[in-house]
């Protein structure tokens, strides 16, 4: 018998006050009486149950369906953490499974929290215990499909699989399509960090030729600049006597910072609301250039002053 498997089992006797014993002619398990579901059973029945190891490494069974067996990959969720051993997932049988440390990121930043799903593939460890391996690039490959050309600039969701400094790596959503699709968010098109396993809605940027698709966590430019514009503009009203120590000279990792978008979305952002006479600079400064209303928040609709 091996950790991980379903098998079919004889009912070999009744111990009381614990359950029965099931065996598969050369080897005896304990089926727990809280393990039995959905039937009474009895010495001499057959019984299809998951092999696994309890708290005190003894091979048990349970008649509870697994969310994942040996070798198969599944998205489990992450139900605990704990900071020198990993991540425990969920499997659907009232215990949890170990995602080891040594199979998290390095940067704690970009490791996943409670909630998150992971994709995983469920291993046997050195002495047959159950153990989680992280999914690979190739692990995916046999099972995702090649998104289509008219994916192109539609807005998807998906989970991250992989989180570098370099970008992320993210499973779309397949719908009745198939399993997913595989893409990329180069880290010049994040918005924020990204952690392992967790849930993210990304543009299609381009469909490559081999079916995976690189993605944007950003809208097109002409889109984003408004949106940008907007919110420049909102912090402006915001702000004492409608004016800002933020320019085209300020330094980019001060306005992600403070706004979340790239220094050059920063720049295009003023560079509108100044053709629209809306603000102006002075120095290192940004200024709404209608005064302020009595309430203390700039006009800026009635345009500017004449």
């Amino acid at each position: 018998m091996i950790a991980g498997t379903i098998v079919r089992l004889r009912v070999a006797r009744e111990v009381s006050p614990y359950g029965f014993f099931v065996t598969d002619g050369t080897q005896d398990v304990l089926l727990h009486y809280s393990e039995i579901v959905g039937q009474k059973i009895k010495p001499g029945d057959d019984v299809e149950v998951f092999i696994y190891f309890d708290t005190d490494d003894r091979l048990s069974a349970t008649m509870r369906k697994p969310l994942i067996t040996l070798g198969e990959m599944a998205r489990l969720r992450v139900a605990d953490i704990h900071p020198r051993l990993g991540c425990f997932l969920e499997i659907g049988l009232g215990r949890q499974l170990l995602l080891p440390l040594s199979e998290l990121p390095e940067n704690k930043d970009f490791r996943p929290v409670i909630d998150d799903e992971v994709f995983v593939i469920l291993r046997n460890d050195k002495q047959g215990r159950l153990i989680a391996k992280l999914a690979g690039e190739d692990d995916f490959m046999t099972k995702v499909f090649r998104a289509p050309s008219d994916w192109r600039n539609r807005w998807i969701e998906g989970w991250v699989t992989k989180t570098l400094q370099m970008g992320s790596f993210v499973l779309l959503d397949g719908g009745v399509v198939g399993f997913g699709a595989f893409g990329m968010i180069p880290a010049s098109e994040r918005n924020r960090t990204l952690r392992l396993g967790e849930r993210v809605r990304a543009r299609v940027t381009f469909v490559r030729e081999d079916g995976r698709v690189n993605l944007s966590m950003v809208e097109r430019k002409e889109v984003g600049m408004l949106e940008d514009s907007d919110r420049i503009l909102t912090f402006l009203k915001e702000r004492p006597n409608g004016a800002m120590p933020y320019s085209d000279e300020t330094p980019a990792d001060l306005v992600k910072q403070r706004f979340g978008i790239s220094k050059s979305a920063f720049k295009r952002a003023l560079g509108k609301l100044m053709r629209e006479g809306i603000v102006e600079q002075e120095g290192n400064w940004t200024k709404l250039i209608v005064k302020p209303s009595e309430d203390g928040a700039a006009d800026a609709a009635k345009g500017p002053v004449q």
